[in-house]
């Protein structure tokens, strides 16, 4: 078995080992688009089969999809109404705040002594188990106290990372972090930017800073020197030279770490006003705090109204695919917007200052540094963000593609997942096998997926004459498979429906006319999964196979007044 073990650690720091694992994900989409081409000719009968077992599968995963999709947003919506304010006060005094909700149990019960009867379904009862479940929720954590942290004690730090970010991008964030629920003086905001930004940059965020930074318990704006040995041009390398900052000032105040929670925020990044009450009662209550991640709902509608309509598509896609997403915490990863203990980012030594997709990447550093023992906590609470828009359609769409191609970068990420899986032996098999088939699969769908719904059922008719005019199930391939999708698009409905309820308020500029757009719009549908889904996830597995890797790139954002 040591024998093993050695051959195991030789073999995984060889380089042309990691560049076979970095091959295994464009390998394997390639042969499965390619296979049904070739089949067609020599088998088109197992093609056949194949694509009806394809569709039925896709139409039960729609079907849970869609589910996950309801339950989600009904608790994002039901999340939204809690006061996560009086939540946090109520930590402050946990037997105060039990025997208050005792006291009023009883006087519901009191004026309607059948509330907690299930005959009565009135809006007494309604109140009365809403009010029973914090009871209880209260009195369990007033049994392990010691755990709970208290409030007062917590800061929230936001760190802002910007490049080439105008003024007029970054100012709102700003003003949404004042606009919380959450007491300013114990929230810290960091404004995180590139020397290279240039002058106008460094200047603008440093005016922002003096402008309001006195509202916050502390504000600092830090420059990313360029050109640092061992980084590359990654916004992570920005963000972890700013949390090493950070993390002087903290012990110079002598606060503990583990009483700083750090979220990072994209420039167009607005979260939501109990955002951060909401992130440190999650955090205060839960006892395995600092090996957790914390991951708001990003939800592209800052301009919705705005952008094209493919756009406006992808947008909404993604937002519901986290809402989803967070409906299955097991595969949930860090996205975009998201949250660390800076006790848990001390001893990841921060973020990658080589990748270009730090916030995934950053999941399973934390993973592997906690030898597994590492989950992201879904909130069901939204931060706002921008849909892609650049200067004209063209640059629009491009944009678009090129986004979609870097988050589709994260498919390098099960070289080193497998890599670290074959060294760290303190972490349970299965456990990683699990871990590495949800990554592969999750990216060999994406760019998988849209194509084989989309054609395959046609490849036996067109390319394999004999089975064309001898074979019955040849003519009846495309019906079969057409009907099966017509059912898995019912799911579109629903997608449709919580889209117009998730729309902020039409700005003036627009006519009423504009809510058809937003409902013709999901027509376009099997082309944007396509154009701007698959090809893009291709794509990016196709350089990666070949060693041709990606660049940083910051998505151009510009604002319509």
């Amino acid at each position: 078995m040591e024998a093993i073990r050695q051959f195991n650690l030789r073999l995984v720091d060889r380089h042309w080992f990691y560049r076979l694992l970095e091959m295994v994900p464009g390998v394997a989409t390639w042969l499965f688009l390619l296979s049904p081409v070739i089949l067609s000719v020599f088998n088109p009968l197992v093609v056949a089969y194949f694509i009806i077992a394809f569709d039925l599968f896709w139409l039960i995963k729609s079907f849970r999809l869609s589910t996950n999709l309801l339950r989600g947003y009904s608790r994002l919506y039901e999340n939204q109404q809690v006061d996560w304010a009086e939540r946090l006060r109520d930590l402050q005094d946990l037997p105060g705040a039990v025997r208050r909700y005792e006291a009023s149990l009883k006087g519901i019960l009191e004026q309607h002594p059948n509330a907690a009867s299930r005959l009565n379904f009135g809006s007494a009862r309604n109140d009365y188990l809403k009010r029973l479940a914090r009871y209880k929720e209260l009195s369990e954590l007033t049994d392990r106290k010691q755990a709970v942290i208290d409030p007062r004690e917590l800061y929230n730090v936001v760190i802002i990372a910007t490049y080439n970010e105008s003024r007029e991008i970054l100012e709102p964030t700003i003003k949404a972090l004042l606009d919380s629920d959450y007491d300013p003086k114990r929230l810290m905001l960091v404004l995180a930017y590139e020397e290279r930004g240039g002058e106008k940059k460094a200047k603008e965020s440093i005016e922002l800073i003096e402008e309001y930074g006195p509202q916050f318990a502390y504000a600092v704006a830090i420059k990313h020197p360029d050109g640092l040995p061992g980084e590359a041009k990654v916004k992570g390398a920005n963000m972890s030279y700013a949390g090493r900052r950070l993390t002087e000032y903290i012990t110079e105040q002598q606060i503990d770490p583990e009483n700083v929670i750090v979220t990072t925020l994209d420039s167009d990044n607005r979260p939501s006003p109990n955002y951060f009450s909401y992130l440190s009662y999650a955090y205060a209550t839960n006892v395995n705090r600092v090996r957790k991640s914390y991951q708001p709902i990003p939800m592209f509608l800052n301009n919705i109204w705005d952008v094209p309509a493919p756009m406006r598509i992808v947008a909404t896609g993604n937002s519901f695919w986290m809402i989803m997403e967070a409906m299955r915490p097991h595969r949930l990863r860090n996205f975009a917007a998201h949250a660390q203990s800076l006790k848990a980012l001390i001893e990841t030594d921060y973020w990658s200052v080589t990748s270009i997709v730090e916030d995934g990447h950053q999941f399973w550093r934390t993973y592997f540094t906690y030898d597994g023992d590492h989950e992201v906590v879904p909130l069901f609470t939204p931060v706002y963000q921008d849909a892609v828009l650049a200067k004209g359609y063209f640059k629009t769409f491009r944009a678009q593609y090129v986004q979609l191609r870097r988050w589709a970068w994260g498919a390098s990420e099960f070289a080193f997942v497998v890599k670290n899986s074959i060294t760290n032996k303190r972490i349970g098999r299965l456990d990683k096998l699990a871990q590495i088939w949800r990554l592969f699969e999750g990216h060999f769908s994406w760019a998988t997926s849209p194509l084989i719904l989309t054609f395959v059922a046609w490849l036996p008719l067109y390319l394999n004459r004999n089975f064309a005019s001898e074979d019955i199930l040849a003519h009846q391939l495309p019906i079969i498979v057409s009907r099966i999708l017509t059912i898995t698009m019912m799911g579109l409905l629903i997608t449709i429906f919580i889209s117009l309820l998730s729309l902020p308020p039409k700005p003036p500029r627009y006519h009423r006319a504009r809510f058809i757009t937003m409902v013709l719009q999901w027509a376009l549908v099997p082309v944007v999964a396509i154009l701007f889904g698959a090809f893009a996830a291709i794509d990016a597995q196709t350089r990666l196979m070949f060693g041709r890797y990606l660049d940083w790139r910051v998505t151009e954002k510009v604002t319509k007044l």
